[in-house]
């Protein structure tokens, strides 16, 4: 069970997307891994983040043993978060 009932966050001003196969990963985590990485999304654009190399417009988030991937507007009005996983797994 998720702990938010739509996945379109509106945070300050920076509109938040999720796309269905993080979504899918999130849902089949904890409740307390879930709170934890919804957290973490809510924080953006601050957090362990870095550019990934040879990708145009795409960043890391670092959570714990998981990375969020994801990819925001110049002006940061939109964060759209593409996957979720463990750090291994989520690059591939």
């Amino acid at each position: 069970m998720i702990l938010l009932p739509s996945w379109d966050l509106m945070r300050m001003n920076s509109k938040i997307k999720i796309n269905k196969k993080a979504q899918k990963f999130v849902e089949k985590q904890s409740i307390e891994q879930q709170k934890r990485l919804l957290k973490a999304i809510y924080t953006i654009p601050s957090g362990d983040i870095k550019k990934l190399a040879r990708q145009d417009d795409l960043y890391r988030l670092r959570v714990g043993d998981y990375r969020i991937i994801f990819s925001m507007s110049a002006d940061l009005s939109a964060i759209f978060i593409l996957n979720i996983g463990n750090r291994g797994d989520v690059y591939k």
